[in-house]
């Protein structure tokens, strides 16, 4: 069996871990990083650029660049949230066929999923460079209150770059799986996950006892993040700059990703600094000439901007809390995840919900992944001991009479689980029923989550209330639904794995990882290429200084083979093809053989 990789899919960032000898290891990337800008770039000749690259091309390039495509996976475009990202990002948002929210780039069509599966084509290709052998298989976190529809998209992703997704695990399970191994003498504890990372909120309560973890309750925002902190300084210095100057720079997407990037940096500023400066020169240009952003932030005009975004966090916890069944004083650790909760703020709302101090021994950028490589050790048997009970994050129930939303599994139920209830015809002679499925809190269909809609047909008929049907649901490890329908009269049984109403379709994934296979085939074509004219052009390089460093002692016949097998390798180089370009080596390596004999003579 290969190695297995753990891996934290961020909004922001994502970063990729193995087990070595029982211990969690991060990857580095092909730039020596421990981290991946989530960002994919596309050039104007055609050209494909994942993470730092693509980051640092962003300025001048910025319809062309995708960043926090996680806030959109699953998404469809009349989504509130989708509508929200089509004024602050750069990039064009279009309907799908399906309905989904996708990205076009020029004149192609990019759904968030194949965004996703481009970060982790990468993470891959780094994890097979560290390891020196083929990745198939991969753990991939999402957030705790990921829906169906997100995770299903989440899994095509890593189908898509030609990864097995072996589990699907939440972000702060994994987070408390990296604490517990650090901290395994400590038994019998309640730890809070409090997960605040680029784009999505969660907080978790899990009970940890003698290897044995175990979510209690789970809850959260996955349209909360550190992107909402940017997005308030950015409109912040674009009132200023305009109050100064009258200059809107909302149309002006080379300014917008300028003040993105000062935002970032200004913000990571004022975890350390009580202020910040932020100058960007030249920004805008009117009648009067050129115009210049220069202005300062304070960390308190900053959690100003931002206090309402944190007081959202409020709520999540304190209703964990209650599903738990615990007080704050009955939590022993308050760990911190994810990028944002650097911000000193963060520390004053934890504080503020659980009465205690926060707990950062977990790496807020690195922590999620390995716990994710943990993972791959327990399922692998290189972890001994150790047992996690994940739980759903919604309730999963079905649309009855008039619109109501009946629940059949409730949100924090341990997974994987299997609830069935017994339901009945509303009308004589009804020979089909409709199951529609949803995901939600809400007592009515209309305002929870459609996931899928299915018939089951041939029902004998009799009167009303008389034919039985079970409906059964089934959630797995991954938290990903199943759910069949059976008449009890006759037997007759119809079921299905939830796939989402919109989604791509098992042809597109096909088609999308047969893309992906077909790539990677000819970057490896074109690596072993330049591999061969590498070694070529060292071969030839060295041959010439021998040749003129043995004048005398070789004879013009064996000058003149050396010399032509020299000009036959130089026309093979030119000439692209990997089998001419390894006949060159043959002849390189045959006219080495000559100058040796040379160097041997008197």
């Amino acid at each position: 069996m290969g190695k297995m990789i753990g891996i934290d899919l961020g909004t922001t960032n994502s970063c990729v871990a193995v087990m070595e000898g029982g211990v969690p290891q991060v990857i580095p990337n092909q730039e020596g990083a421990r981290t991946t800008p989530s960002i994919v770039g596309f050039t104007a000749k055609g050209e494909r650029l994942v993470g730092q690259i693509a980051k640092r091309q962003a300025l001048t390039n910025p319809k062309n660049t995708v960043f926090a495509v996680k806030r959109l996976i699953g998404r469809k475009f009349d989504a509130p949230e989708s509508q929200k990202a089509t004024t602050s990002m750069p990039f064009q948002l279009v309907q799908a066929q399906n309905g989904d929210v996708s990205i076009q780039i020029e004149e192609k069509i990019y759904s968030p999923p194949e965004i996703s599966s481009f970060v982790l084509q990468k993470l891959k290709a780094a994890a097979e460079d560290y390891l020196g052998e083929p990745v198939e298989e991969a753990i991939i976190t999402v957030p705790a209150y990921f829906n169906d529809p997100q995770r299903q998209a989440t899994k095509d992703a890593g189908l898509i770059a030609g990864l097995k997704v072996s589990r699907i695990i939440n972000e702060p399970t994994a987070a408390a799986l990296a604490y517990g191994l650090k901290t395994a003498g400590k038994s019998g504890q309640s730890v809070a996950v409090y997960d605040l990372g680029g784009g999505t909120f969660d907080i978790t309560i899990l009970e940890m006892a003698e290897g044995l973890f175990q979510v209690r309750a789970t809850g959260g925002d996955t349209y909360l993040g550190g992107e909402d902190f940017d997005q308030r300084i950015i409109d912040w210095l674009i009132s200023e700059f305009q109050r100064e100057t009258a200059i809107d720079l909302k149309q002006d997407r080379m300014a917008l990703q300028r003040l993105k990037e000062a935002a970032e940096k200004a913000k990571c500023e004022l975890s350390t600094s009580q202020q910040t400066e932020i100058v960007l020169p030249f920004i805008s240009a009117d009648a009067s000439g050129p115009k210049h952003l220069n202005t300062v932030l304070t960390r308190q005009q900053y959690e100003e901007l931002t206090n309402d975004l944190l007081e959202k966090t409020i709520e999540p916890c304190r209703r964990c809390l209650a599903d738990a069944g615990l007080k704050p004083e009955q939590i022993d650790e308050v760990l911190l995840v994810g990028g944002q909760t650097r911000a000193p703020k963060v520390n004053e709302v934890v504080r503020k919900v659980f009465n205690r101090e926060p707990n950062r021994a977990v790496n807020p950028d690195e922590g999620v992944a390995m716990g994710a490589a943990i993972q791959t050790g327990i399922i692998q048997g290189e972890v001994k001991d150790l047992v996690l009970l994940d739980v759903t994050p919604h309730t999963l129930g079905i649309e009855t009479k008039d619109g109501t939303f009946t629940p059949l599994i409730e949100r924090n139920s341990t997974i994987p689980t299997r609830k069935s209830r017994v339901f009945t015809t509303v009308a004589d002679n009804q020979t089909r029923v409709e199951v529609h499925v949803l995901q939600g809190e809400s007592d009515m269909a209309a305002y929870n989550k459609s996931l899928a809609k299915f018939e089951l047909t041939s029902i004998p008929p009799a009167p009303k209330g008389v034919p039985q049907i079970e409906v059964g649901f089934e959630i797995d490890v991954n938290g990903i639904v199943s759910v069949e329908a059976t008449d009890q009269a006759t037997g007759r049984r119809q079921a299905m794995v939830i796939h989402p109403s919109g989604g791509l379709s098992q042809a597109e994934v096909n088609r999308l990882v047969a893309e992906t296979r077909a790539r990677d085939t000819e970057e490896r074509s074109h690596k072993e290429m330049e591999a061969v004219v590498r070694q070529l052009d060292g071969l030839v390089a060295n041959t010439m200084r021998s040749v003129q460093a043995l004048e005398g002692k070789l004879s013009a016949d064996e000058q003149q083979r050396i010399l032509a097998a020299i000009e036959r390798a130089k026309k093979a180089r030119n000439g692209g093809n990997v089998d001419e370009l390894k006949a060159g080596l043959g002849d390189m390596e045959k006219a080495a053989q000559i100058i040796g004999q040379a160097m041997l003579r008197p």
